[in-house]
């Protein structure tokens, strides 16, 4: 089992920041991709950011230049650190790993983490 904890959510003012983290635990080989998404009430998930094994990351339209995404593998865990934020990034921040453990590869969300810009 793979466990993802997230943290760094909050209430922030407009053209404030924040940083999240999403911790990976339990019994796995290697992570692939490690990437955020999103989801506003009323709305599906969107993926923000993701960033692969070898350094590569891909944003949406709306975060670029705004937000960086980052790793640490000897931590197993991924931030993003989200400046110049919006009232429309309101919304519950969620970490996707997909994880290698035996000869399976699989996806995880951690819990869901609360992001509200106030303008």
């Amino acid at each position: 089992q793979v466990q993802l904890v997230e943290s760094g959510g909050g209430l922030v003012q407009a053209g404030g920041s924040l940083r999240l983290s999403c911790a990976a635990s339990g019994s796995f080989f290697r992570i692939n991709a490690m990437g955020w998404y999103r989801q506003a009430p009323g709305r599906q998930r969107e993926l923000v950011a993701i960033t692969t094994s070898d350094g590569t990351t891909n944003y949406a339209e709306s975060v670029k230049g705004r937000f960086t995404i980052s790793r640490d593998n000897a931590k197993n865990t991924v931030y993003l650190q989200m400046n110049s934020l919006k009232p429309e990034d309101t919304a519950v921040y969620y970490c996707q790993s997909s994880v290698v453990a035996g000869r399976s590869v699989s996806g995880y969300w951690g819990q869901g983490t609360q992001v509200t810009v106030s303008s």
